[in-house]
């Protein structure tokens, strides 16, 4: 027990799903008790792979009133934040990095709350904070990370002394159009064209691409796109986590918010993209091919993900960690945020130092890459003027 009114927990099953999900501000998917578990009870995120769960609850009056998604990681892959560099400093330096904390949904850079708490107990999120060094200095672990956490928390974690850091990713905001024609209008007529072309091109392959929603992803399905997932993760990458089971409890627990996008070859499934949804967006997670195909990446994960956001009313897609391509594809440049907890005194100094460097960069980056949007000249002040509440001041 870090605290009195504090303690941890070594997975997410040992807390009834309706006490966790209570504390969600909204419905966001990678959240959800039954996605962490997916997670966990698939083996994707456990001890065995360097995802030791201590999820960290505050309770009062016999409840839970706040929660942090936690793990103790004994390495820095799947985060998506990189600090491999912080790590082989110091221990060139003879210091020991893992294990460290770190507060976050596995596997899933997609931004939102971490320091969750009940709707009209925001000042608990002061005593998670400090909760979180407490475990950190109990444990006598190197360092604390919140990753891809909301504005309102980077700041209260950073008058908590914390460091802060942030990145870039691509989402695709929807002004209202009413069909995939009305949001090509808003581009550049260059722009127009090559989409155009490269849809007819990857739909002229011959593919059957359908977009599955709901109970439509069954656990057949996912099995199928395992092997995909597979296949692509270990050419690019390598180190695949995510097991069959954790696909098949996808569909299971969480039909709702499941949206598949497949291209089959004679009943075969060739191509897959796997997106979650809430009531506000769609969230690019996986990508998954056996076969190489001319913009068919394009097409099932950007051009289809556009096209269910504006048939279903959504404000935005989330289309996922770097790819600059997705500029040229009407996604623009949003900011994300992470902040840091580093127990050495000289560690941390240098950190900041990189990390103040490494801010003045991106924000030169970020303009630069504004520029670079496609929509016409006539929206480009439109956009930027919409973008700029996603700016760091």
């Amino acid at each position: 027990m870090p605290a009195r009114g504090l303690r941890l927990l070594g997975g997410i099953e040992g807390i009834a799903a309706g006490q966790w999900d209570a504390l969600l501000p909204a419905k966001h998917p990678f959240l959800r008790h039954a996605f962490l578990a997916a997670l966990e009870k698939s083996g994707s995120a456990s001890t065995e792979t360097g995802w030791q769960p201590l999820h960290l609850l505050a309770e009062s009056g016999g409840r839970v009133r706040g929660a942090v998604p936690l793990y103790a990681k004994s390495h820095s892959w799947g985060e998506y934040v990189f600090d491999h560099g912080w790590a082989e400093a110091f221990e060139r330096a003879g210091g020991r990095y893992y294990p460290k904390l770190l507060a976050a949904v596995p596997f899933t850079p997609v931004p939102g709350p971490r320091l969750l708490v009940e709707e009209d107990a925001p000042e608990l999120r002061r005593e998670l904070v400090a909760g979180l060094t407490l475990t950190c200095r109990r444990l006598s672990l190197s360092s604390v990370h919140v990753n891809f956490c909301t504005a309102e928390e980077a700041e209260l974690l950073e008058s908590c002394g914390w460091l802060l850091r942030r990145g870039i990713q691509y989402h695709w905001h929807n002004r209202g159009y009413d069909s995939f024609a009305d949001f090509l209008a808003a581009l550049r007529s260059g722009r127009r064209k090559t989409i155009r072309r490269e849809r007819r091109e990857a739909t002229a392959i011959g593919l059957e691409i359908r977009t599955l929603v709901g109970e439509e992803v069954t656990p057949a399905v996912m099995e199928e796109f395992h092997p995909l997932y597979l296949a692509t993760v270990e050419r690019r990458w390598g180190g695949a986590y995510l097991t069959p089971e954790f696909f098949r409890l996808l569909a299971e627990r969480l039909p709702a918010m499941l949206v598949l996008v497949t291209a089959r070859e004679e009943g075969r499934l060739v191509a897959a993209a796997l997106n979650l949804r809430d009531e506000k967006a769609l969230y690019g997670r996986l990508w998954g091919s056996l076969e190489s195909h001319r913009f068919l990446h394009f097409e099932l994960c950007y051009y289809r993900a556009i096209d269910f956001a504006i048939t279903r009313r959504l404000q935005r897609v989330e289309a996922g960690a770097q790819g600059e391509h997705k500029l040229l594809r009407g996604y623009e440049p949003a900011w994300t945020r992470s902040a840091h907890h580093i127990r050495d005194p000289g560690l941390a100094a240098a950190v900041a130092r990189f990390l103040r460097r490494e801010t003045r960069l991106l924000r030169h980056r970020f303009a630069e890459l504004e520029s670079l949007l496609p929509y016409r000249r006539d929206l480009q002040e439109e956009s930027s003027t919409a973008s700029s509440g996603r700016k760091e001041t």
